[in-house]
């Protein structure tokens, strides 16, 4: 995303507030973000209630883990030895990795190409991908991944780290959906949120349990017999307390804002990015840009920008503007 460097010129590039003229742009009229009192403030529970609404699921679906690939890992461990998944070529590897690393349990991962993935979905026992890839924004087409998986079996996993946030979009008919809190959804490092199916919730063992994942945490700090919520709360992992109390601020905000007013204007500038760098047209805030170039040229006008995958890689997100974008333009 860009973002001012502490050095970098500082009114150019403004934080996410309820002030400023973008924010008061999104902000749904009928929506109000109180103080967290009480439990609120030591607990998960209000968190899982904004970050199932992002996907649109109810909060008795929701788990909160540590990263994606935890929340990965245990679906990873829980499917059957035998296991056919098929995995997007050059996924971001905490989507593929921890069910490569069930090979020993005849667990087989098959990459394919864009396009080829979403249809032949319904071929595979369990499907993985990105809804949006973090190397150079592609969206996955997830239209036809429903279509392809409607009529199967098949689990679908999917990472929203890369569009839960700005991405008005529902998908509460994946079996997973996992998302980390700190790209997005403006949180910090440590937590994560997934939201699992009713079959899924089934199916999953709880290899993470602790007191936290229990229907009271209190009354569970020791001894047994297993006592664990009776819905997605008992895969929880242990909290990191100040992360899950970043994302206590951050996702009634995000939750309150108006989706298709954010994702029109993150698209907005990334097109218009496009546009100016002759870039074919993409419908997602992330952009890559081919270039010889490093990107010292963009660090030096105090724009964060990341080298992935042989290009530079910028992004768009709720509180940039126009004179963001015209900044870029010039350091390019």
């Amino acid at each position: 995303m860009i973002t001012q460097s502490v050095e970098g010129r500082g009114d150019l590039l403004r934080a996410s507030t309820h002030s400023g003229a973008m924010s008061s742009a999104i902000l749904a009229e009928d929506s109000s973000v109180s103080e967290p009192t009480g439990r609120e403030k030591g607990g998960p529970e209000p968190r899982r209630r904004r970050s199932g609404a992002l996907v649109g699921v109810d909060a008795s679906g929701v788990m909160s883990g540590s990263s994606v690939s935890s929340v990965v890992g245990l679906v990873a461990a829980s499917i059957p030895d035998g296991s056919r998944v098929a995995t997007v070529g050059g996924e971001f590897t905490s989507v593929t990795f921890p069910f490569a690393a069930q090979g020993a349990r005849d667990i087989t991962v098959t990459e394919l190409p864009r396009g080829r993935f979403e249809a032949a979905a319904g071929d595979f026992d369990v499907v993985a991908a990105s809804l949006v890839q973090s190397s150079d924004g592609s969206v996955l087409d997830v239209d036809v991944l429903r279509r392809s998986v409607a009529e199967s079996a098949t689990i679908t996993v999917l990472d929203a780290s890369q569009g839960l946030g700005w991405m008005d979009i529902e998908i509460p008919w994946a079996d997973v959906v996992v998302a980390a809190g700190y790209k997005w959804l403006l949180g910090a490092r440590g937590v994560a949120w997934a939201s699992l199916s009713r079959r899924m919730s089934e199916a999953l063992v709880p290899h993470a349990a602790n007191p936290y994942a229990s229907n009271d945490l209190w009354s569970s700090l020791y001894g047994l017999p297993l006592r664990l919520a009776g819905d997605a709360r008992r895969f929880d992992a242990s909290p990191a307390w100040l992360s899950v109390l970043a994302a206590g601020r951050a996702l009634p905000w995000l939750a309150a804002l108006d989706r298709t007013a954010v994702e029109a204007h993150v698209l907005g500038l990334a097109s218009r990015l496009r546009d100016e760098l002759g870039l074919a047209p993409a419908a997602s805030p992330i952009v890559a840009i081919p270039t010889s170039r490093t990107i010292d040229a963009p660090h030096r006008a105090g724009i964060r920008a990341s080298g992935r995958a042989g290009a530079v890689r910028v992004g768009f997100d709720l509180y940039n503007t126009q004179s963001d974008l015209e900044l870029l333009l010039e350091a390019l």
